[in-house]
């Protein structure tokens, strides 16, 4: 068969890239460090893509008894009747420290503070493999505040 050059070129240029993006997707993270005016961007693998996915020690079901044994639901929250899940985003590091917490679904000042620290004094994870290598890997956790 006989193909034009320019769908040779564009299949070619499809090929270039798409390349190597099937086997990974990842997202930069703003990066700030404390004392430091300026920000950089990290690139981090997104937890549905890498081989081995980051484990809380224990798994799920320890995941969820640190965040209840953790969790202390501010006073004026509770007294006003506020509820509500806070959805924050965090690094697990490739030695399984937790870093760049975020929040991305706030209900509250005051639980999504709770939430944000509840995130900070997590015990170091197993971390997410890709390729067999430790890789920074972006995870979503909701902790939910219920009267």
């Amino acid at each position: 068969m006989n193909f034009p050059k320019k769908t040779i070129f564009l299949l070619t240029l499809g090929l270039i890239l798409t390349g190597n993006h099937a086997d990974a997707q990842t997202c930069r993270v703003k990066n700030v460090e404390p004392g430091q005016s300026a920000c950089t961007y990290i690139e981090v693998f997104e937890y549905d893509y890498v081989d081995v996915k980051p484990e809380f020690p224990g798994g799920g079901n320890s995941l969820i008894n640190y965040i209840n044994s953790t969790r202390r639901y501010p006073q004026e929250a509770y007294e006003k009747g506020v509820e509500g899940r806070v959805t924050c985003a965090f690094i697990v590091n490739p030695d399984g420290s937790i870093s760049n917490i975020q929040l991305l679904r706030g209900v509250d000042p005051s639980l999504n503070r709770e939430a944000m620290r509840v995130i900070a004094g997590m015990p170091h994870w197993q971390p997410g493999k890709m390729n067999n290598q430790t890789v920074p890997v972006r995870v979503v956790c909701c902790i939910p505040f219920r009267h």
